[in-house]
């Protein structure tokens, strides 16, 4: 296999139940699958989009979101979330290639960091949006990645969750891949799709 850039939260870590189901718990006194749902088709574009969109929707303060938010970013440094099924086993068939595993990502660099080590990531090398990056999908953490290890772009390949991860690598001449969460129409057509990691064993 090539190298690969990986997204974190959604991607190899299983962020977006805890997400989605802290963000319906602020906005619904009752939260059941409908209200879940809701949430996941406005957090698969972005967190910002959700907070900013459930607040719009039912009246509510965004910094009630937001809060509500950061304070799950800080229990997950406490103890991390799951990890995405088959991130270890893809990552471990990349390093057992040859090619290395990257990571770009929105996340500060401390708070990524504990993820990782707690979660035994094997992450080559990272690159995180607060260190001075544009947020994807600006291609500038990627290229960046690709300039760091001498890599050739079309040797390597960029997997997130969201259609911004997609637009980032293409945008820097990576072949991307967006893993999708069955039931939620995501990205545009002619994108990449997969429904599991495991499927980059098949590519």
């Amino acid at each position: 296999m090539t190298s690969m850039i990986w997204d974190l939260g959604g991607t190899l870590m299983d962020t977006y139940p805890d997400v989605d189901r802290t963000l319906a718990g602020v906005v619904h006194d009752e939260v059941d699958d409908a209200a879940i749902m809701e949430v996941a088709r406005l957090t698969r574009i972005s967190s910002s989009h959700a907070i900013s969109t459930l607040a719009e929707r039912y009246g509510k303060p965004e910094a009630e979101l937001r809060d509500a938010y950061e304070a799950l970013e800080d229990q997950w440094e406490q103890q991390a979330p799951p990890l995405v099924d088959g991130a270890l086993q893809v990552m471990e068939a990349i390093r057992e290639s040859g090619g290395l595993n990257l990571v770009a990502t929105h996340r500060d660099r401390g708070s990524a960091t504990v993820l990782v080590d707690s979660l035994g990531l094997p992450v080559d090398d990272m690159v995180c949006a607060p260190d001075g990056f544009p947020r994807k999908p600006d291609p500038a953490m990627n290229l960046e990645l690709l300039r760091r290890h001498s890599l050739d772009p079309a040797d390597c390949c960029a997997v997130g969750d969201r259609p911004g991860d997609v637009a980032a690598a293409e945008a820097a001449g990576i072949r991307g891949y967006l893993l999708v969460t069955p039931g939620i129409p995501l990205g545009e057509p002619g994108v990449k799709r997969i429904e599991s990691l495991r499927e980059l064993l098949e590519s």
